[in-house]
């Protein structure tokens, strides 16, 4: 027997198992400066850097929108038709791509028809579920849904049966739906304030309403003073009944005025139209302020506030409705739907499970199914995003977090890496966008970008282990392990809020006093009350700021200096120094080029291919006529003006023959929350989320009010950024400020004058005051979770 293969060399590698890098070469998209690196794949790799260095750029405008215009690219040319079109991200290289599925923290949409059950499916399986097990029987699974209404037609239907034969039958038509008719599936019903649309002593000749854009020269107002249905000398108090109801709630009319044909409808169906029905975070400022004050919301009378018919009511499992399984925090209905037994639909009780036991282990077993998801937070809003992968067969995909530890205590933090780490076990890519340490911590491989923001940024100044971070050099290495140390002495408080009885959502019959004067930092695990606490018992009075979580909006054409309103100040500056109308300084006004409007660019559609974008020839990307640009303030034009950075423009209008004051404050304020390094006319769609909460918080402070409410502040700044936020803080407060924030983050807890600490857990498990009093008498008492954490952090 003779023996072979023993000097046989080790087999190559199969071809296939070659591609374990996604390789990224010269990146240029946004302010990425060539930047290349190789990421393992099947791996764990954490982006971190300082906010605005460029990560979501490489991460999420790179490599996720690369992944995803390909695969559109497999479909039809006639599908794609019907697809966002995606251009090439500026990269020269993009090799070893995999499918990406992105997970980011974009609210959900504020439908007031749309909750975490109908956002999940797990409405759609319990609408099934209980339309074949409910008793009495009431219809198909459409008469448990609120989105569906009940509808029944009748009429004739013709027949055609050859030779000239025709038969006309009768034909009816029912669908059985579950949505309330008195509130249409919204579970609220609105009421206008009608006292705050007009006033109703002045006539329409004398300007009488108090909505914006209804301004007395305007078509809108035209169109009533015009229409012929009213006196417009005649006070709006004194109209008769008729005239009182045209002018509130007519329906659509044709009316000509000068000639011209335009449409009158009554003051109330047209704000609805106009205003009432758009999401609320996605209008003006100005306009949301306006709803705010002039609708007022109340529990459905008919439906009891669950959306649902008597009929969907009625119907039970047992001894429980639709209503109540959606009213249930979702880890009881958990345990209910484990007690069911029903062989006939045990598929289908099997996959509600488990999308109930993913909520719970994701974290989010407080909420219930009746949420309105437009009222989650955007670390909910992103892990019930997650829910749907959780128990995902695919392998081999590239999975993009934008930092998944958003909204979470330090006690739900090591759950959240769990998840992650199981997602990579399955044989996933997994990229992560991360500030956190205990989350940089789990990281195979780190790539950290920098070593400033915006255009001081953009480059990779390390690739490799967490521990190589650390002892590296750059500004996270040098940060990764800061602890910011308990006070010595705190602030004595100046007066007190007291806040009693509250019993907002799971808030239970809560009495405590806030103290004013100082900082104050309400903390306790996710779900255990806080929002409810602070935004929703602290009376909104004026004089209270509150700074939420929203995310601001805005498109390319939106800038700091629109955002902010510092143009108005920098136009009329511009105006007054040249004998000018102010338009005239506005690149969406009169002052634009009218080869690219305003823009900049031109954009050139290429029907189903991407469009191309390219700099305007004739005002090279300056967006303004070149008139307009022959003007100039202290020696500069309003294009060179828009191209400054903060920090140059903060001295600019500070000194010298520029010297403008009401410029000046808005730009300080800009740099004081470290937005030195923006230019005035960047595009807010190019910012990242820690920029875009910063900005927001920058325009906040020009409020006036002595009680600032501030919603994780810390949300997308890097550790670096955090310390200026503090000193942010303290000056609010050292300038006779109450600042009441609410935060995970320990740095800011090891910080605060005092602290309200709600638990003990989340949903029914919390709701309760569990701590008041200084960080050293919670790290001293270490009888919270937080105290216990906020003691490891400052080493205590």
């Amino acid at each position: 027997m003779t023996s072979t293969g023993k000097n046989k060399r080790p087999a190559e590698p199969h071809a296939a198992d070659r591609h374990d890098l996604i390789r990224v070469h010269g990146a240029r998209e946004n302010n990425l400066k060539d930047v290349s690196v190789e990421l393992p794949k099947r791996r764990l790799t954490v982006f971190t850097g300082v906010s605005g260095s460029g990560k979501s750029s490489l991460v999420f405008d790179t490599i996720a929108a690369e992944s995803q215009r390909m695969i559109n690219e497999t479909y039809s040319a006639f599908l794609q038709g019907f697809m966002p079109t995606l251009a090439r991200p500026e990269v020269d290289v993009l090799d070893g791509l995999t499918t990406a599925i992105t997970v980011d923290q974009q609210r959900m949409g504020s439908d007031p028809r749309s909750t975490v059950g109908t956002a999940t499916d797990a409405n759609a399986m319990l609408r099934i579920l209980f339309s074949r097990l409910g008793k009495p029987y009431i219809g198909p699974p459409s008469a448990f849904s609120f989105n569906t209404a009940s509808v029944t037609a009748s009429g004739g239907m013709t027949v055609d049966r050859g030779a000239d034969k025709t038969k006309t039958e009768k034909v009816t038509f029912s669908r059985t739906g579950g949505m309330c008719t008195h509130c249409e599936g919204r579970g609220t019903v609105s009421d206008i304030d009608l006292t705050q649309l007009y006033d109703d002593s002045k006539s329409l000749s004398e300007d009488p309403f108090t909505i914006p854009t209804y301004t007395g020269g305007g078509w809108t107002v035209r169109v009533i003073t015009e229409s012929g249905f009213f006196d417009p000398d005649k006070p709006i108090r004194k109209y008769t009944k008729k005239e009182r109801h045209d002018f509130l709630y007519r329906e659509p009319t044709k009316v000509k005025i000068n000639g011209i044909n335009l449409t009158y409808e009554g003051l109330i169906p047209k704000l609805q139209k106009s205003m009432l029905n758009k999401d609320r975070e996605a209008m003006q400022p100005h306009i949301r302020a306006f709803v705010d004050r002039a609708v007022t919301f109340a529990t459905c009378p008919e439906c009891d506030g669950t959306r649902l018919t008597a009929g969907a009511r009625s119907s039970k499992i047992g001894k429980v409705s639709i209503a109540d399984a959606c009213a249930m925090e979702i880890r009881d209905l958990a345990e209910w739907v484990r007690g069911l037994d029903e062989p006939s639909v045990a598929p289908l009780l099997t996959a509600l499970r488990h999308t109930l036991d993913s909520f719970v282990e994701i974290g989010l077993g407080y909420l219930s199914l009746d949420r309105a998801s437009g009222t989650l937070s955007g670390g909910e809003a992103q892990r019930v995003k997650m829910i749907r992968h959780l128990g995902s067969s695919l392998t081999d995909v590239t999975y993009v977090f934008d930092e998944p530890t958003i909204g979470l205590h330090p006690h739900d933090i090591q759950r959240m890496n769990n998840l992650l780490l199981r997602l990579r076990d399955k044989g996933n890519t997994v990229l992560v966008v991360e500030h956190k340490p205990e989350a940089i911590a789990i990281a195979d491989h780190v790539v950290d970008l920098g070593p400033g923001a915006g255009t001081r940024g953009g480059t990779v100044c390390y690739e490799g282990t967490v521990e190589g971070l650390r002892a590296s050099d750059t500004v996270t290495g040098r940060h990764l392990d800061d602890r910011v140390s308990l006070k010595q002495t705190v602030r004595e408080p100046t007066g007190k809020l007291p806040i009693r009885g509250a019993t907002a959502n799971n808030l239970r019959n809560v009495g405590v006093d806030i103290p004013l004067g100082v900082l104050t930092v309400v903390t306790g695990v996710a779900g255990s009350g806080k929002s409810s606490l602070v935004h929703g018992s602290i009376p909104a009075e004026e004089g209270v700021v509150a700074v939420d979580q929203t995310p601001i909006r805005g498109s390319r054409r939106s800038n700091p200096a629109t955002y902010t309103g510092l143009l108005d100040p920098i136009r009329k500056a511009f105006a007054k120094a040249n004998g000018v109308k102010p338009a005239l300084f506005s690149a969406n006004s009169e002052g634009a080029c009218p080869t690219c409007n305003g823009a900049g660019v031109v954009f050139t559609d290429l029907g189903m291919m991407a469009g191309v974008s390219t700099t305007c020839e004739d005002c090279e990307g300056k967006r303004f006529q070149a008139s307009v640009l022959e003007y100039r303030f202290g020696g500069r034009d309003i294009s060179e003006v828009l191209a400054m950075p903060v920090s140059e423009a903060e001295r600019f209008f500070g000194e010298g023959e520029a010297r403008t004051p009401a410029a000046h404050r808005i730009i300080e304020r800009l740099a004081d929350v470290g937005l030195g390094y923006l230019t005035l006319g960047q595009p807010l769609t190019t910012l990242s989320g820690g920029e875009r909460q910063r900005l927001k918080l920058a325009t906040h402070m020009g409020d006036k009010g002595g009680v600032y409410v501030l919603d994780e502040p810390t949300t997308g700044l890097h550790l670096a950024d955090v310390q200026q936020l503090l000193g942010l803080l303290d000056r609010l407060v050292d300038s006779g400020k109450t600042v009441i924030v609410i935060e995970h983050h320990q740095a800011v807890m090891a910080h605060a004058d005092w602290i309200i600490d709600l638990g003990p857990g989340a949903g029914h498990d919390g709701g309760r005051i569990v701590f008041e009093g200084t960080p050293a008498d919670l790290v001293a008492a270490r009888s919270t979770l937080t105290g216990e954490h906020l003691a490891e952090y400052v080493g205590a």
